[in-house]
């Protein structure tokens, strides 16, 4: 039975589906699946070619949620089935009752994946998604046929929240209206604990899982992206023995997000789809 929503919650839902409007997100659900294990809940939304022998996972970034993949599963779902998730605490996923680290997220993707039951995936993480899905690619490599990283973090060298957020403030600026509108929503979306997830998130150092990555690996990056910058990226590609990297001309940290056209391009022909 529908839940009768009172004014609040139906004013929500018509600025929600204003912004979906304003910023090409589709405003209806594809196939929603609510998942669990040990203890937190993730949402997985399909769409695309179930018949497909590709399956595509997308996970997102800090702050963020599923819905900032609109532009990329709407350029890869006619050819692939495309699994965008909202991680613990984020988008519509409930908050977990304990902020769970990199390597617990990537647990809970792996359990994910093989609750699919579509075999190893293309697995492509954005932001501190990349950390999420090194750890799923490495504790659970038969869950992963390759791995993507865009715009991967945390560059080890600046390893802190005051630098993190005074590279994204810089990325931000001249930003799309359509990026800081989605990120707007998304952030509010992640609740009162962002600071905690920010923690799990620094204290994670991907460099050390990254020489244990077996699939094949490829590295986006922004050419405008302060927040991953070349050195950094230099340095993932080099750690993964199987990686390689393609950097998107005029395109900053949010490169999946404002438009995903030149990444979805670099994504297909990696990932043979």
């Amino acid at each position: 039975m529908a839940k009768d929503d009172g004014p609040v919650e139906k004013a929500a839902d018509a600025v929600d589906t204003a912004i979906d409007e304003l910023t090409g997100v589709p405003t209806d659900d594809g196939d929603i699946e609510e998942f669990s294990y040990d203890g937190a809940t993730l949402i997985a939304e399909k769409r695309g070619d179930q018949a497909s022998p590709r399956t595509v996972v997308l996970v997102h970034g800090i702050g963020m949620g599923r819905k900032v993949f609109a532009d990329l599963t709407q350029r890869l779902e006619d050819d692939a089935l495309v699994v965008s998730l909202d991680l613990p605490g984020y988008g519509d996923a409930p908050e977990p009752p304990r902020t769970p680290t990199m390597e617990r997220l990537g647990d809970l993707v792996a359990a994910y994946l093989r609750h699919l039951d579509r075999g190893p995936v293309t697995l492509i993480g954005h932001s501190m998604g990349t950390q999420v899905v090194t750890e799923t690619a490495v504790r659970h490599p038969a869950t992963v046929r390759r791995l993507v990283l865009v715009a991967p973090t945390v560059d080890r060298h600046h390893r802190s929240a005051f630098a993190q957020l005074i590279r994204l403030g810089l990325d931000l600026l001249g930003e799309s209206p359509k990026v800081l509108i989605l990120g707007a929503r998304e952030y509010l979306r992640a609740g009162p604990h962002l600071g905690r997830k920010m923690h799990a998130m620094l204290v994670h150092r991907p460099e050390d899982s990254y020489p244990r990555v077996a699939a094949p690996t490829l590295v986006v990056r922004g050419e405008d992206d302060p927040v991953a910058p070349p050195e950094w990226c230099d340095e993932v590609v080099a750690a993964i023995p199987s990686a390689e990297s393609v950097e998107i001309a005029g395109h900053g940290h949010e490169t999946l997000i404002r438009d995903a056209g030149p990444a979805a391009e670099a994504i297909r022909a990696f990932a043979q789809i």
